[in-house]
């Protein structure tokens, strides 16, 4: 047996271990950069798919984590944001993006399997130890040394690994994207109905100093003598229903403010004049082009789609874990009782015979069935969805439209009349009060109108996406 020299003993020890080392250095793969305000508005183009190959090459660190696109908290405080028509809703959105828990919770989601990519990548440590053996033979210390040992994994599993992990980055990109358009619906949804609140309080204020002019005129007609008492009691009424009217808009603007607190990250909003005008009617939409806009752009379509991608990529990592990773151990000993150094090498291979992962490729199988369902079950969704805030959208702008073309002018030029002819003496004040009535619960049913409009308009603009603060990231 060849004699080998003490010093090299550790040197080859140190050689096997590190011989498993990856030669480059850990990448993480490629995340898209999120989307702007403008690019969530618009959403001009389709869902991609990223093909993150079994083979992945070497792919560029990205220069930030996700968390960093996110928006920052507005350097200026929120009354600078105030002009003179009012709060605009893109701050209100800023402040949300940024301070929203949802985003927050999606955006740490995508960064914990960008940390499992890495892992899932990384090959077994070597292992290194003592060895002794014939210890007090003869008297003798024996054979005395140390081994080191590396486990190689084959059919380059640990790539396919990555694979995976990259289509849970791919859904949970998707995920994050949904949760920011949620975010944005919300902001919308809840600003435009505290829009809405702020003209109904200035009807309500118009119709509640109408009325209260109404009593007094109606009480002193009673006093005349020129109207019945039941005149004066109808005119209460009125200005009873009023108040009723204006603590109902009153209402509504607080919780509208009090949701918009909410989605922005509890930041306790003040209430303040916003800017826009409900009146002025978003652009029409048509029922196939939107259902085909929302398929396409839906960020629910695209994560469906990327867990069929994982799906697909799990049952090719299933059909290699029966390749037999090897295991190699290399001992280096020096014989006491013969002064000889002596080496060893041992190598490992499990033989699959009985277990060949059949169950895990069966599982994997139907996984993808799963997820191949699940797309039609999420696009069946989208168009279920859309149908019922189609139709009430539908409803909602043929009734904005009648009451602002025909409705609202008709009652108008009715008040008009009544009045005229109320100045003339040819009317009764009771026929003008009613006239009166009717132009203010016109304007107030109107407003109705616009509310629902607008909601029901939102929420497909967003994708049918809302709730952020009860639908959990997945």
């Amino acid at each position: 047996m060849a004699r080998i020299n003490r010093s090299s003993i550790w040197l080859l020890a140190l050689l096997a271990g590190c011989a498993s080392a990856p030669s480059e250095p850990i990448v993480l793969p490629a995340v898209s950069t999120l989307p702007t305000e403008a690019t969530l508005a618009v959403e001009g183009s389709p869902i991609k798919q990223v093909d993150y190959t079994e083979d992945q090459p070497e792919v560029q660190q990205p220069t930030a984590l996700l968390s960093e696109t996110t928006p920052e908290l507005l350097a200026t405080p929120l009354g600078e944001e105030f002009n003179q028509d009012g709060l605009s809703v893109e701050a209100i959105e800023q402040l949300a993006l940024a301070n929203n828990p949802a985003v927050g919770l999606a955006s740490a989601k995508v960064r914990a399997l960008r940390g499992k990519y890495v892992q899932a990548g990384l090959p077994p440590n070597p292992t290194v130890g003592y060895s002794a053996s014939e210890i007090g033979q003869d008297g003798r210390a024996g054979q005395q040394g140390g081994y080191a040992g590396q486990e190689f994994i084959t059919a380059g599993k640990l790539d396919k690994n990555r694979a995976i992990v990259a289509a849970e980055i791919d859904k949970a990109e998707s995920v994050l994207r949904a949760t920011r358009r949620r975010v944005l619906t919300d902001v919308r949804r809840s600003y435009y109905r505290a829009l809405v609140a702020q003209q109904r309080i200035e009807t309500a204020d118009t119709l509640l100093h109408a009325t209260g002019e109404a009593v007094k005129a109606s009480q002193n007609l009673l006093d005349a003598e020129e109207i019945p008492l039941a005149g004066l009691l109808q005119t209460e009424v009125e200005q009873q229903n009023a108040q009723i009217v204006h603590r109902i808009a009153e209402n509504e603007l607080t919780a509208a403010w009090q949701q918009l607190s909410a989605v922005v990250g509890d930041l306790d909003l003040p209430p303040q004049k916003l800017a826009g005008d409900p009146k002025v009617l978003p652009s029409e939409i048509e029922w196939d082009e939107t259902l085909s806009r929302i398929t396409t752009l839906s960020p629910e379509m695209a994560a469906a789609f990327a867990e069929l991608s994982r799906s697909r990529r799990a049952l090719t990592r299933a059909y290699v874990e029966p390749v037999p990773d090897i295991n190699t151990q290399f001992t280096v000993q020096y014989d006491n009782s013969t002064d000889y150094t002596i080496a060893g090498i041992q190598t490992t291979i499990p033989l699959p015979i009985w277990n060949k992962n059949q169950g895990g490729i069966r599982q994997a199988q139907a996984e993808i069935s799963v997820a191949s369902q699940n797309i039609d079950r999420v696009a069946l969704d989208l168009k279920n969805r859309l149908a019922t805030t189609f139709r009430e959208y539908a409803n909602a702008r043929a009734q904005a439209e009648t009451y602002a073309n025909e409705i609202l002018p008709r009652a108008k030029q009715t008040f008009d009349l009544v009045q005229r002819g109320y100045s003339l003496g040819e009317v009764g004040y009771l026929d003008s009060l009613t006239a009166q009535k009717t132009l203010m619960q016109t304007n107030l049913a109107y407003l109705d109108a616009l509310g629902s409009l607008w909601q029901s308009y939102m929420k497909i603009d967003g994708l049918l996406l809302e709730g952020s603060l009860v639908q959990t990231p997945e």
